[in-house]
């Protein structure tokens, strides 16, 4: 009887095909990508987005798995010209999925600008919720790269009623908010620090909401990519920071975020140059020194 047995389990063994465990199953994917009206020189003849990301479009229209992006500010280069957001909506439209905005400075730098936008789109600051994974796009613009006042109450509300409900929390913005002349991040400059207040708050308030949490947390901001480097990446304790970018067609690339049903994330770095999407290698490769 004990051979029989063992006859039988070898059966089922090989008979049953292999399930992938659970955590390596993905839940879905989401797109962020900066800068991209791309390089300010070709704004004019280039209308939409940069020439090179339009072209990948397809890849995004066709993965199935894929729910949703987010562009992290200067999605145009003339935030006043509606004719720069019609052509910019025709581009979204051939992806076929929501696109979601966190604004940058040429996008809503001023009333005018800011006018267009909302009338257009909503809200410059807002949350969502995706497979209990919490989204939080906040606006720099509105106080010289701070977030104060109005917004400041609204995100401490989001993080105190929703974080706690969460998996992982997802957070956008157009400026590098991390980089400073004389910190750490000092070597990886944003595109341009214009706007910029001398001091600004997001190390003394707002970083501090999010590395008491649970949760993994991931900040994006989209203001690089013009000039020698597109990309950073840094991971301390449960939050990692990422510059993602393009125009420069040096490190011109975006990210696709894989969620899987473990909750773990993982990255594809996309880019639009050069042989192949793989061709600038793995977003972790970028971590800063």
């Amino acid at each position: 009887m004990l051979k029989y047995f063992f006859v039988f389990l070898f059966f089922l063994a090989h008979s049953c095909p292999e399930q992938d465990p659970p955590t390596t199953k993905i839940a879905y994917k989401f797109f962020v990508a900066g800068h991209v009206y791309g390089y300010p020189g070709e704004s004019e003849e280039n209308i939409g987005v940069h020439p090179p990301f339009k072209a990948k479009l397809d890849l995004l229209k066709n993965d199935q798995n894929l729910a949703f992006g987010v562009f992290t500010g200067d999605i145009v280069y003339n935030g006043s010209l509606a004719k720069e957001w019609d052509e910019l909506d025709a581009d979204i439209a051939t992806i076929n999925k929501p696109v979601y905005f966190a604004p940058g400075n040429h996008d809503i730098a001023n009333s005018k600008k800011r006018a267009l936008f909302t009338e257009r789109y909503g809200p410059s600051y807002r949350s969502f919720m995706k497979n209990k994974d919490l989204f939080l796009i906040l606006d720099p613009n509105l106080d010289k790269w701070n977030i104060s006042g109005a917004q400041l109450d609204w995100l401490k509300k989001e993080v105190a009623t929703k974080a706690s409900k969460a998996e992982n929390v997802f957070i956008f913005f157009h400026q590098i908010l991390w980089w400073a002349k004389d910190n750490e991040y000092k070597n990886y400059p944003p595109n341009s620090p214009s706007g910029r207040a001398e001091e600004i708050n997001f190390f003394s308030e707002i970083y501090p909401l999010f590395e008491t949490l649970e949760n993994n947390v991931y900040m994006f901001a989209g203001d690089t990519g013009v000039y020698e480097r597109g990309i950073m990446y840094d991971k301390k304790d449960n939050i990692t920071l990422i510059a993602s970018g393009m125009g420069g067609r040096k490190q011109d690339n975006f990210i696709i975020v894989k969620v899987n049903k473990g909750k773990l994330v993982s990255f594809e770095l996309i880019a639009l140059n050069g042989d192949g999407i793989n061709a600038l290698g793995r977003l972790e490769d970028y971590e800063i020194p």
